[in-house]
């Protein structure tokens, strides 16, 4: 399976277009709008999610409920555009008008290296699409993939670890309470205490013009042997989540498991022993691993965290340069979140669905979703009597 997604934060609408998702399967746009919701919510969130009511329109490749193994075309529409309907114009503007340019590069985003990648003297046509606002369609795409999983009976779910300096303890439950319980903390932590001492924090840096960033967990749970591969760099199906949790906006840093602690343990508290469980199938004592091992799934939990650093849009800007004029000024403002590390957790949940699926369609094939299911069960029946 593949996607693009095309479009700006001030634009019209952000679309997507997807290509390779078996026929028949069936599909929910409720299901879509929920995830778009899931979104929108936490605590630290800006303006702007005010201003949005993000629902999705599916404008290709579903008919009568079901995939048709045609591309499937999302649009999610802007509602701000209204207001930037002449700034974001298609069509040539005199040289008066309105053009909101920025001239002036922030630190931390995409703004100077892209102007100069792109000879842009206006960043405007380099923040507007690096924006995280692309990351609402992208969560659409990620919850059309969370379908086709449904069918297979796995799960995705994620929650935040830490926020700033407040670190939540390990909390261990089984995913459908892990769904519950986050759905109803507003920056979707399993340890309620340290959920009210992070929204303290939130506050504290709302007040002083900050940002804070964190760590988020996205566990999914059901996922069978063997998705994946160890024979090429390129289908190694860690490497592959690695680099879609990577590709989040603000996200600095991925581990798999135990991750970097693995650097400080022996190897008899890295590896998982493996045993036979009361199915007499394959499976691991300790799951350390996070349910990947030589670039393959191995029937436990995947477990995948992933690092996000501050929002570098700041209400007390740090200095940059005018390209104008070359001097020293306090770089713009553009409309912020002081902390969106619960959001990311369900970005973060919706590019480890789509990752996850592509390997799925890859594994098991199939033009529809019953030769899908037909290779699946045939490779369950071989597991069984190995």
């Amino acid at each position: 399976m593949r996607y693009l997604t095309a479009g700006e934060s001030h634009g019209p609408q952000l679309t997507a277009i997807i290509e390779g998702v078996p026929s028949n399967l069936p599909f929910s746009i409720d299901k879509i709008n929920e995830q778009l919701l899931r979104r929108m919510k936490g605590h630290g969130r800006g303006r702007r999610m005010q201003i949005e009511k993000d629902q999705v329109k599916v404008v290709a490749g579903v008919r009568h409920g079901k995939t048709t193994g045609a591309p499937i075309c999302l649009v999610v529409e802007n509602k701000d555009w209204t207001h930037w309907e002449k700034i974001m114009s298609p069509e040539p503007v005199e040289e008066n008008e309105d053009k909101r340019r920025v001239a002036r590069p922030r630190p931390g985003h995409a703004d100077l290296n892209g102007a100069l990648k792109y000879n842009q003297r206006d960043m405007r046509n380099i923040l507007e699409r690096s924006s995280a606002r692309e990351t609402a369609v992208r969560v659409a795409v990620g919850a059309v993939a969370r379908q086709l999983l449904e069918q297979f009976d796995i799960m995705v779910a994620g929650h935040v670890l830490r926020i700033g300096e407040v670190e939540a303890r390990r909390i261990d439950v089984p995913i459908k309470e892990m769904i519950q319980r986050t759905e109803e903390s507003p920056v979707r932590c399993l340890d309620e205490e340290a959920a009210v001492r992070m929204m303290a924090l939130i506050d504290q840096a709302k007040e002083e013009g900050d940002s804070l960033g964190g760590i988020v967990e996205v566990v999914a749970d059901g996922v069978p042997i063997g998705l994946g591969s160890h024979v090429q760099w390129d289908r190694k199906l860690d490497g592959r989540l690695a680099q879609a949790v990577m590709s989040i906006q603000a996200f600095k840093g991925v581990e798999i498991g135990i991750g970097f602690e693995a650097a400080s343990q022996p190897g008899s508290q890295v590896h998982d022993e493996i045993i036979l469980d009361e199915n007499n199938l394959y499976s691991r004592q300790t799951n350390r691993a996070g349910g990947l091992e030589g670039g393959m799934t191995n029937g436990m939990p995947v477990i995948v965290r992933g690092v996000m650093k501050p929002i570098p849009t700041l209400y007390k800007p740090l200095n940059s340069i005018d390209i104008d004029t070359k001097e020293t000024f306090a770089a713009s403002i553009e409309r912020s979140d002081s902390c969106a590390v619960p959001a990311a957790s369900v970005v973060a949940e919706s590019v480890v669905c789509w990752t996850l699926a592509d390997a799925l369609v890859e594994k098991f094939g199939g033009d529809s979703l019953e030769e899908m299911k037909k290779n699946y069960a045939s490779y369950h029946e071989h597991i069984a009597e190995f």
